[in-house]
């Protein structure tokens, strides 16, 4: 009998926590996150962590595993991820994997291509130019050196384009030239739901979330992650814009509206993605109730 994982994806602050742990409960299983900051301890109300509650619910894999001074990428998530998915399914049927990183759960998905890991003298060099000279100069340097991948990027994430970057400036190549978007075969069944809302309510979940955070004592997780601030992990909506308070070019009640934004942003290009995924079923939870038993 072929084993079956369920993935639940959708933006940020649909419900996808929630509802994951209601499947894996129903499923009698357990969930692997594919988040790429829910994976640093060091990170927690920022990055809307499981509350401890939930996590005591249905026992979860790949939350605050990893620090934020390590060099974790999806090439590691894959190997790792993979390991545990084979690893629990010698006990369960099913399991659960439940994020809002595109990238993550495409690696669980269909692999990764076989891109070289970069020095990481390259990487902070690259980090530094962007902490100086901003995004538009990298990116400008991206389009001249491999005008074929900057078509199809997110030129709104920085990290993306860091990396492309490095392994341009590593092999002299494009970084193209190293995505073959071969597909890996996998020894389980899959099935994909997606998770969304109306806009309103959505735009409504994330302001309430941020509002949330700031009460729980943002400010002052990100204050404690000040000397992490150049490092890519901290290049995260939620502590960027409040490192930029710290430095005063901004004050707090105009850190707080832009992170709302800034996450309303994140959550559209979430979305972008996502539809893009074949073989989704969809779900609207503004509008449906879903019927555990019939997924």
């Amino acid at each position: 009998m072929r084993k079956t994982l369920y993935i639940v994806i959708g933006p940020t602050a649909c419900g996808k926590t929630s509802f994951a742990i209601d499947l894996a409960r129903h499923l009698k299983t357990e969930i692997v996150s594919a988040d790429s900051r829910q994976i640093f301890k060091e990170m927690n109300i920022g990055v809307a962590r499981p509350e401890d509650f939930e996590l005591q619910a249905v026992k979860h894999h790949l939350i605050a595993t990893w620090s934020v001074e390590e060099n974790y990428n999806v090439a590691r998530y894959e190997k790792e991820a993979l390991n545990i998915i084979y690893d629990l399914f010698s006990k369960y049927d099913n399991l659960v994997l439940c994020g809002g990183s595109g990238m993550y759960v495409n690696a669980v998905i269909n692999g990764i291509d076989d891109i070289p890991d970069t020095p990481i003298a390259l990487r902070q060099r690259l980090q530094d130019e962007l902490n100086t000279y901003g995004l538009n100069v990298l990116l400008d340097e991206l389009k001249s050196k491999d005008e074929k991948y900057f078509a199809v990027v997110d030129t709104q994430n920085p990290r993306r384009v860091l990396r492309a970057l490095e392994v341009i400036r590593l092999t002299g190549k494009p970084f193209s030239d190293f995505r073959t978007n071969t597909t890996a075969q996998r020894n389980f069944d899959i099935k994909i739901i997606g998770l969304e809302r109306k806009r309103e309510e959505l735009i409504q979940r994330i302001n309430t979330r941020v509002d949330i955070m700031i009460d729980k004592g943002l400010v002052d997780e990100a204050r404690s992650l000040v000397k992490f601030k150049s490092l890519n992990a901290l290049s995260t909506v939620g502590y960027r814009e409040l490192f930029d308070f710290f430095d005063g070019k901004t004050t707090l009640s105009e850190a707080v509206e832009l992170i709302k934004i800034h996450t309303r942003q994140y959550a559209k290009r979430q979305m972008t993605w996502f539809r893009k995924m074949p073989n989704v079923h969809w779900y609207n939870l503004s509008s449906q109730q879903i019927d555990l038993s019939q997924l």
